[in-house]
């Protein structure tokens, strides 16, 4: 997995320790400033590890002289109990960063073992699953990435590098096919994209020869209807499906045809994966 650019993430890592840190850590000052320290960080649960980009430049930040030796690599499934790192340099640094490293790390882990489960509940299927744009501010491009880490697939990473012509693009625009002939006079060549509520409205976009068509709040008879008729179609889209899908409807979803499926809570409703730092 090829993380962010590397000054993305120390922006968002000294937007993190400004926030944290502000202008010094009381509580590490009380540490005698030689002291040396050996930690090691733990998962305490299974799951996909993310974030460790952020979690070495937050020590880099801080002091240049702590060394993080880690035991396995994000993307990797890891195991309860398991040792992912070992941390040794000045104790107050490591004191200070040991917060702000772990909330990165939790943070992205948890998106990536979430998606870790949505790409093995569809797997065989031929269908994959995407991201969506309802990241936490600031933080897109590490979640995104979070989301590779688990197996899923990133759809557009903002409003300028794809068009997704929805409800009220079609209404402020007339209909669907004066939103795609707009679409098609855009500066640069991008993916266009029309989501759709109802057949009717499915074959039109496909008329339109968009490059792919968002399903929205279909059934899943609807779902394998809308696949049949985009499959039959001359002009060829790839079909996405979305709304009220869960992990335990998902499977079906899958199997209704459709070549991808979009799941806001892989970065929406992030739950932290439960890892520790432990001095020796």
């Amino acid at each position: 997995m090829t993380a962010p650019d590397p000054s993305y993430i120390a922006e968002t890592v000294r937007t993190a320790l400004r926030e944290d840190v502000a202008d010094g850590d009381l509580t590490a000052q009380l540490i005698p400033e030689e002291q040396q320290a050996h930690a090691r960080v733990i998962t305490r649960e299974d799951a996909t590890l993310c974030g460790a980009p952020w979690f070495d430049e937050v020590f880099r930040q801080l002091d240049s002289r702590v060394r993080v030796q880690w035991h396995t690599t994000d993307g990797s499934r890891i195991k309860a109990n398991e040792v992912l790192c070992t941390i040794d340099g000045p104790a107050r640094a490591i004191l200070t960063g040991e917060r702000t490293a772990l909330n990165f790390l939790q943070a992205l882990s948890g998106t990536a073992t979430i998606t870790r489960k949505y790409v093995d509940a569809v797997a065989g299927t031929g269908c994959r699953i995407l991201d969506t744009r309802k990241t936490l501010p600031g933080l897109r491009l590490a979640q995104k990435y979070a989301v590779r880490c688990g197996g899923g697939t990133n759809h557009r990473i903002g409003l300028f590098d794809a068009i997704l012509v929805k409800e009220n693009h079609i209404a402020a625009a007339g209909s669907i096919a004066a939103a795609v002939r707009a679409a098609r006079n855009a500066p640069r060549r991008v993916m266009i994209e029309v989501e759709v509520e109802n057949l009717t409205q499915l074959r039109e976009a496909l008329d339109c020869g968009v490059d792919r068509v968002l399903l929205d709040n279909f059934s899943n008879d609807d779902l394998r209807e809308a696949a049949r008729i985009a499959h039959s179609h001359p002009q060829r889209a790839e079909l996405e499906a979305s709304g009220n899908i869960s992990l335990e409807t998902l499977r079906a979803v899958a199997e209704t045809g459709v070549d991808f499926i979009s799941v806001g809570a892989l970065t929406k409703h992030v739950k932290a994966v439960d890892l520790s730092m432990r001095f020796a």
